[in-house]
């Protein structure tokens, strides 16, 4: 997919720690959705989904389907 990042204000939980272990998010122009790494200061790779696989991601989150074991 081929994101269009153009304006996009990306960011960061206020729960994040000093450690900067962390992601960023940005809501695209293009209705997509963009994550990528808070350590690389928007220099690093970032990964685009669309509407429907964000809010199955997030539904995942809620259901407890990425807690570790």
């Amino acid at each position: 997919m081929n994101a269009d990042y153009t304006g996009a204000v990306w960011r960061k939980s206020k729960h994040s720690g000093p450690n900067g272990n962390c992601v960023e998010v940005a809501f695209l122009v293009d209705g997509n959705v963009g994550v990528r790494d808070s350590k690389e200061h928007g220099h690093g790779p970032s990964l685009a989904f669309t509407p429907g696989e964000w809010d199955a991601f997030l539904a995942g989150v809620s259901d407890g389907e990425f807690k570790r074991a």
